[in-house]
């Protein structure tokens, strides 16, 4: 191929691996043609060429199992586009559990894929002795089998794709390295390589296990790490059924595919080998691994006798290669938050083939649109912290990653690997009274408190867990007295400038500018009226605001407001989030306690709720705010971080007498659902309206200088009704064995899908089994349509009865609040 680079184009791609070629390949689909690919060696040389090529379908997640199920749609017609051959065949997949735990995973991400149709069966011990009579039966619980996944030839649809995208006119150049992206102002605006120099309006960061030290040559964080994969392949087999389906045994941390009469063996081992740590050789390209026997020799010994037939067959391949994976197990796609015109899709966890298609034709549309085609809430690169690119982090980190993706996705599991990373001045204390925690982007965050001889650690199943009873009893400490909530993971920026009111107004749907001492809770929207964030802005002073959002979306948000804020704006957004610790106080004992240990005056009348005031605590100056995410009297306590220990004190021996419990984010989560307070990224996310969403009372439609996405929602509310609806839920089973919702589980009307779940917990204050979730009707979703159906939701393949309404389930009229 040729080398000459041209002096410009609209996007540079930096990686030839399948998910660059992908990228390439769906812009000029978009009719964006005016693309350069730029390899380092040849297409396919890190990664993609020794992927083992699996295709399947169903993740974990909507958003994955959407990705992948349009990457076998377009594999599936692909080589007969470009007329080169890909190795796509569908045989199909089947997911074996040989614990009750494990089915029940199965089953329940089967009842997860029928909210997209994905063709998806649940079958049982005999079916899938039917369907694998060379394997040993023995521990098999069932499985599920779908049909329509597959395996392809890796190099083959990469260059399949690279042929697509090169005959709309993209060029792909291999041995053309790209040694620095140009950045100026804050913005990319093209590549230096070792052939010359690329202008470029776009820059796409595709890079692999290359993509860290690029990124943070720019200050872009994207953190990964290479680990070392095995897998085996065997000499031919002739008793291998030629049409044998992928088969997934993740109890045993084991896949198996057959290719060409032989049978490979692939692993995804506990304890992962994390690799390159120290640089990758500058000639990289095609590298395997030395062999590592003692590694895998458990993971083949569990092959051996679960497949009989490779006792005999002898191993002709033992590969080990390196893959990169990241904290979370899940990839990286879009907009970086720290560098304008810098897209990155990178670490993609060994599910580089089967997501390739669907992260290229959004990060498409994404660049051509200016925003993504559909929600990539868990795939955004702008979740990421930046302490995440440290290397000893990230190193510890991937070494459980690898692992993750057979281990068992119990409902709050928690990572095991890199703890401790940030804790809050309470942290030690908590720790004394018991406290179990969780971690939430790095953050260590009391998840329960350990009592009445409950072991302080998880013991996980899809039930109730062990921590059950330590969270019903906060729960109803909460609801007759009074809890403390330690939430200072949640992000504080400080907005201050004489056009900060302006701005936030502007991004805001509703109005902020109120009186100083006033809270408004509040959504971020884009054009679209889809929900960015959401979060509560206090008007401190004229001209200075505190903005306090989740813990998760703290880079995320941060991003969107200073990309919405003018650059000739006098406002300056500062993250204040470790300065900031904040105690939550909540219950009707709360005043009570709080007047005790301040002395003032916390009636109704002098300090009603959404205000926010100095008190004296101790010997601390203290912001309180009379807002609540528990749905009871409270006030959130803002401490800067060297006062915080001793306001807890002092909190701590004055509630003796109040009745005064810790309680942990389990509660929170629960009591916050029993309430339907939205969780964004959940039960809200961009392509979810505030009207949708049942927020319409928080949109200030009139105000002066509108908001943006105001002319879409003022469409959306010309409608007669919204075919689209949020909605909370409850089983009508109340007793001890009634089941848990957890997401994504579908809601029946009726005998059909109209929707599905978008979280769930247990109401330890209603005792009932809740969710939260929308459903959809063409005609409408009013009130009466909901009262005269009859309503199911579906959980591990089985129905149950439910209530659905509007309201939420505990105190829908505010009352206890505002008490």
């Amino acid at each position: 191929m040729s080398k000459s680079l041209p002096a410009r184009a609209d996007v540079v791609i930096i990686g030839g691996g399948i998910v660059g070629c992908s990228i390439a390949y769906h812009l000029t689909k978009e009719g964006i043609t005016d693309v350069v690919l730029l390899e380092r060696k040849q297409l396919t040389s890190g990664t993609t060429w020794h992927a083992a090529g699996l295709v399947g379908q169903l993740r974990a997640t909507r958003n994955l199992t959407e990705l992948a199920k349009y990457t076998t749609t377009l594999f599936e017609g692909l080589e007969k586009e470009t007329g080169q051959a890909t190795g796509f065949k569908q045989n199909g997949s089947i997911s074996v559990a040989l614990t009750d735990g494990r089915l029940e995973e199965l089953i329940r991400g089967a009842s997860m894929a029928k909210n997209f149709g994905l063709d998806v069966q649940v079958i049982s011990t005999g079916e899938i002795h039917e369907r694998l009579p060379h394997y040993n039966m023995e521990n098999v619980k069932g499985g599920v089998f779908l049909p329509k996944d597959g395996q392809v030839n890796p190099i083959d649809v990469t260059q399949a794709l690279a042929q697509g995208a090169r005959s709309r006119g993209a060029k792909v150049l291999e041995n053309v390295k790209v040694t620095r992206i140009l950045t100026r102002d804050g913005a990319a605006y093209g590549v230096e390589t070792t052939d010359g120099t690329i202008l470029a309006d776009t820059v796409v960061v595709a890079s692999g296990m290359w993509s860290r030290d690029l990124g943070r040559s720019i200050g872009v964080n994207i953190p990964l790490h290479a680990c070392e994969h095995f897998y085996i392949v065997s000499e031919p087999i002739a008793e291998l059924p030629r049409n044998m389906p992928v088969v997934r045994v993740p109890d045993e941390c084991t896949y198996y595919k057959e290719d060409a009469g032989k049978l490979m063996v692939g692993a995804f081992e506990p304890k992962a080998k994390p690799w390159g740590g120290g640089g990758i050789d500058e000639e990289h390209a095609f590298v395997t691994l030395p062999e590592d026997m003692d590694h895998f020799e458990p993971i083949l010994a569990n092959a051996i006798n679960r497949v009989p037939l490779l006792e005999t067959a002898g191993i002709q391949l033992f590969f080990n290669g390196p893959e990169s994976f990241t904290p979370d197990v899940k990839y990286y796609l879009g907009e970086a938050p720290e560098v304008k015109n810098v897209y990155v899709a990178a670490g993609f966890n060994s599910i580089g083939i089967q997501s390739s298609g669907g992260a290229g034709l959004v990060l498409s549309k994404w660049i051509k649109n200016g925003h993504p085609p559909m929600d990539v809430t868990g795939m955004d690169i702008r979740r990421i912290h930046p302490f995440q690119s440290v290397k000893n982090y990230v190193r510890e980190r991937v070494s459980e990653s690898l692992g993750l993706l057979y281990a068992m996705h119990w409902p709050y599991r928690q990572a095991e690997t890199a703890r401790g990373v940030r804790r809050s001045p309470l942290y030690h204390y908590e720790k004394e009274l018991g406290a179990v925690f969780g971690e939430v982007n790095g953050w260590e965050r009391p998840n329960w408190y350990a009592r009445g001889g409950v072991k302080p650690e998880y013991e996980y199943s899809y039930g109730r867990q062990n921590w059950f009873p330590c969270a019903d009893y906060e729960a109803k400490q909460l609801m007759a007295n009074c809890a403390f909530f330690d939430q200072s993971s949640f992000a504080k920026y400080s907005v201050e400038g004489r056009d900060a009111m302006k701005v936030l107004n502007r991004v805001s749907a509703a109005n902020v500018d109120v009186e100083p001492g006033k809270i408004v809770y509040t959504q971020w929207l884009n054009e679209r009226g889809g929900i960015e964030a959401d979060l509560t802005v206090t008007r401190l002073e004229e001209n200075r605001f505190l903005v306090v959002t989740g813990a998760a979306p703290q880079t995320r948000d941060m991003a969107w407001l200073k990309r919405h804020t003018p650059a000739d704006a006098h406002c300056v957004a500062t993250d204040i989030t470790s300065g900031l610790p904040m105690i939550a106080v909540m219950g009707p004992k709360s005043r009570a306690l709080l007047e005790k240990v301040s002395g003032a005056d916390l009636s109704n009348a002098a300090f009603p709720f959404g205000t926010s005031k100095e008190l004296e605590i101790g010997y601390a100056r203290v912001r309180a705010s009379r807002i609540t995410y528990v749905g009871e009297l409270g006030w959130e306590l803002y401490i800067p971080t060297e006062f915080t220990a001793h306001v807890f004190e002092v909190l701590q021996e004055a509630g003796k007498d109040f009745g005064l419990t810790p309680a942990g984010m389990h509660t929170m989560n629960n009591c916050r659902t029993e309430k339907a307070y939205r969780h964004w990224g959940h039960d809200i996310a961009d392509e979810d309206t505030p009207l949708e969403a049942g927020l319409g009372f928080a949109v200030a439609w009139d105000k002066s200088g509108g908001f943006i996405g105001r002319e879409a929602l003022l469409a959306q509310k010309a409608l007669p009704v919204l075919p689209k609806r949020f909605v909370c839920l409850a089983l009508e089973d109340n007793s001890e064995k009634a089941p848990m919702i957890y997401h994504e589980e579908p809601i029946y009307r009726n005998g059909v899908i109209v929707g599905s779940t978008t979280s769930g917990a247990w109401g330890h204050r209603v005792n009932l089994s809740l969710g939260l979730g929308y459903v959809h009707n063409k005609d409408g979703v009013t009130k009466d349509w909901v009262d005269s159906g009859s309503w199911e939701v579906e959980l591990a393949w089985k129905r149950y009865p439910a209530k659905v309404q509007f309201q939420a389930f505990y105190d829908p009229k505010g009352e206890r609040i505002k008490a």
